[in-house]
């Protein structure tokens, strides 16, 4: 599998890695799934304290005892629990990063996290102290690099230029293209990565899947013409799911998808996008005109 680094940092991950957060509550199969990848060249493993309520982090832990120099750990944090409440509330303070990176450590079994991301942010949040706690974490060689998970276009460009973040993570794929308007031009400006989540969008561009909704700016018919189009491009030896990923890096600053998978035959079917040829430029622009560019509003 062809490798990319992650921005200027000394962090090289194989094209397609793994969002984790599919990979259930099943012990041994999230851990054979994930073995699984390792074996098949998938070096990025993307995960969260907040998935299963910090389970998904145990079950990594455990598929990568033995493994760990295999693999770009990643995971993210922003998100705490209030004892009593439902659900979590948002906290990017540098007082809970320092907090909670001990309790990701302790799930995940390791000594240091490879890529750190914070899991969302507004402008209104304490940004310099964000910052602090993340290269606070840095020096101390606790986390190797830092990042950010965001669809917000504002907060993006304050870490991108305040920060040392080598990466966003940011929804991209086919039927969500809102990243070329102004995420993709400023990460390339700034030499940082995009990983690049979705890139069959959640099935909607699966293979052998037949989608019953519509996806953002699809309705469910659209969304089967926009399908029925884009197999003008698949031939044998290339399929919807391998076409739709192979999409998603084909931008410069992209440099590692990331699509989830709860089986192993989801898991096989994106990996194997590794083993066909990148688009043409031509066919990259043919997408995109078949395709929806998608507008951002203005998130804060």
């Amino acid at each position: 599998m062809r490798k990319n680094q992650l921005g200027s940092s000394e962090l090289y991950v194989g094209e397609i890695g793994l969002g984790c957060m599919s990979l259930g509550t099943d012990e041994e199969k999230a851990i054979s799934l994930v073995h699984e990848a390792l074996e098949r060249g998938v070096t990025l493993l993307d995960t969260a304290d907040l998935y299963d309520s910090g389970r998904n982090e145990e079950l990594v832990g455990k598929a990568i005892r033995g493994r760990r120099e295999q693999v770009v750990l990643a995971t993210k944090v922003g998100n705490r629990r209030i004892a009593g409440q439902e659900g979590w509330a948002w906290d990017p303070s540098k007082a809970y990063i320092l907090s909670a990176v001990k309790d990701s450590l302790r799930r995940l079994g390791t000594d240091y996290i490879d890529l750190y991301q914070l899991h969302g942010g507004t402008i209104e949040d304490p940004i310099d102290e964000t910052i602090e706690a993340f290269e606070q974490l840095k020096r101390e060689g606790v986390i190797r690099e830092y990042g950010i998970s965001s669809i917000r276009p504002n907060v993006i460009r304050e870490y991108a230029s305040r920060s040392s973040i080598v990466s966003v993570m940011n929804q991209y794929s086919i039927v969500d293209r809102r990243a070329e308007e102004t995420v993709l031009p400023l990460l390339e400006e700034k030499g940082l990565s995009l990983i690049a989540r979705g890139p069959v969008a959640s099935g909607a561009l699966a293979a052998n899947r037949q989608p019953s909704k519509g996806v953002l700016d699809y309705e469910l018919d659209e969304l089967l013409e926009l399908r029925r189009q884009l197999e003008q491009l698949t031939s044998e030896g290339r399929s919807l799911s391998q076409l739709a990923i192979r999409y998603s890096l084909s931008h410069p600053a992209v440099a590692v998808a990331i699509p989830g998978a709860s089986s192993r035959e989801q898991l096989l079917q994106n990996i194997s996008a590794a083993d066909i040829p990148p688009l043409t430029d031509e066919e990259v622009q043919l997408i995109r005109r078949l395709s929806k560019a998608g507008v951002y509003k203005v998130h804060r």
